[in-house]
């Protein structure tokens, strides 16, 4: 045990250390421990949670693709960093629920795209934005939709991130993000007390600004307003 724990210290001082013989070093130690708490194993091991985090989700992925992390050549070796952002597309539950989909396939083509800078994939960030439309899509009720769009992204080379971006669900998540503000300012607004506010009146002319705006935007958008 002690040596497991000093094995994690020499990873913390090297200079070139990369988190995947770490994660290895974690994967000996969950093993003889049959400990799995991220909060347990950071502090048994000196590391952060968020490093053992990171560390548990290179853990998910097969051996041959460890290796690739471990490669003693730098120009073949992959960052740790590509199958950690990746790790939020490969394990969402919608992407999961794809009939088409499979890990496998979906990390070498990734793989593939990156190394290659094919279908725009130029940055490991780029998997947020993927994960980002996806989830919008969800939300907006248009599963079916994104499932087609990320599959023929999968498999042509020609097709961009872009493409996985539906105009109607981005506008979806506006929508939603629009009530919400307007839901939070309804509860301030109803919380005013007029005698106490009756001199603010910058706050006034604001609610006014406000309140005219709001109408002319539900008359653009034929609906009609109750008095």
């Amino acid at each position: 045990m002690q040596n497991i724990v000093t094995m994690f210290q020499i990873h913390k001082l090297r200079e070139d250390w990369e988190l995947m013989p770490t994660a290895l070093t974690l994967e000996i130690l969950m093993h003889e421990t049959k400990e799995r708490s991220d909060t347990t194993l950071s502090e048994m091991t000196g590391l952060d949670v968020a490093v053992v985090t990171r560390c548990k989700k290179l853990l998910s992925y097969p051996k041959h693709y460890q290796e690739l992390m471990l490669d003693p050549n730098p120009d073949k070796r992959v960052k740790a960093d590509f199958f950690i952002e990746l790790y939020a597309v490969r394990n969402d539950r919608t992407v999961n629920s794809m009939k088409w989909f499979s890990k496998n396939r979906f990390t070498r083509t990734m793989l593939d795209k990156y190394r290659e800078r094919k279908s725009g994939l130029k940055a490991v960030t780029d998997f947020r934005l993927m994960k980002q439309y996806i989830g919008n899509a969800r939300k907006a009720g248009k599963a079916a939709l994104i499932s087609a769009r990320l599959k023929e992204y999968v498999e042509s080379d020609s097709l961009t991130l872009e493409y996985l971006n539906i105009p109607s669900v981005n506008v979806s998540a506006s929508a939603r993000r629009i009530s919400q503000a307007a839901d939070k300012l309804h509860g301030s607004i109803a919380a005013i007390n007029p005698e106490e506010y009756f001199g603010e009146e910058q706050m006034w002319k604001a609610l006014d600004q406000l309140r005219k705006l709001i109408q002319r935007k539900l008359e653009e958008a034929d609906r009609r307003i109750k008095g």
